[in-house]
């Protein structure tokens, strides 16, 4: 996996998205306390679950920012109070590893359980232990909300592309471009799908690519389109 590949995957909107989508379900979790509420009984019980969801969703996310800086620490001597420091890439793998798994541990049906298998994966992946790194993946397909499973997909698509395991490769990235979500647009599935098909399928590629660079009006996804629009190589009867 390489570093612009890491870098996607690790992008910071996975965390924001993250971060909006538990306040708002403890929002809307009180909403409900307050709406369902007739008897006082049910009244009471709804207030005393919102007070609990608050309280969890607050703790997951002090959970998951500690585990984030593990992730974003850096390699060499000395640790700053705005930046988390270990000796080693080993040590730090180790903690990243451990942070997360704690989550997973502690809140398994999460959104934040869902980010530890996903940064746990990328670890993985970093240290050349693919089978690993897809297990994980693969749990966030499995079992997360559908805007973490789509990052999720990318990366096996990713891994699978890079083991020559076109078909499967193919299968998540034609899903994504069927299912896109907030985290994975129908557009950057198709980007990717036409790099992958090029160089036996250059036909459907252009065809997926055509209408993006001609006629998107947002500037990035042209870009990209136009990009990988060259980057797609003839078939042998071309």
């Amino acid at each position: 996996m390489d570093k612009q590949e890491r870098e996607f995957l690790k992008h910071d909107v996975f965390v924001e998205e993250v971060s909006h989508s538990i306040d708002y379900a403890a929002t809307h979790k009180k909403q409900l306390g307050m709406y369902a509420g007739i008897a006082l009984a049910v009244v009471a019980l709804a207030g005393g679950w919102s007070w609990w969801s608050n309280k969890q969703a607050a703790e997951r996310q002090i959970a998951l920012q500690g585990a984030l800086q593990d992730q974003q620490s850096a390699v060499g001597p000395g640790s700053t109070p705005f930046l988390r420091s270990y000796a080693t890439q080993e040590l730090k793998d180790a903690a990243i590893i451990k942070s997360f798994t704690e989550i997973i541990i502690k809140y398994p049906s999460s959104d934040e359980a869902s980010v530890g298998h996903y940064y746990i994966a990328i670890t993985y992946a970093d240290q050349g232990k693919l089978a690993e790194a897809e297990k994980e993946w693969q749990i966030v397909v499995d079992k997360g909300s559908k805007e973490y499973a789509s990052l999720s997909r990318f990366a096996l698509a990713q891994i699978y592309a890079k083991q020559g395991k076109i078909p499967q490769a193919e299968q998540h990235l034609r899903y994504l471009a069927d299912n896109p979500t907030a985290l994975f647009s129908k557009e950057n599935a198709q980007i990717e799908l036409a790099k992958l098909i090029a160089p036996t399928k250059p036909d459907e590629a252009k065809k997926l690519l055509e209408p993006l660079r001609q006629l998107s009006t947002r500037n990035a996804v042209s870009r990209w389109a136009i990009t990988a629009f060259g980057e797609t190589k003839p078939g042998p009867n071309k």
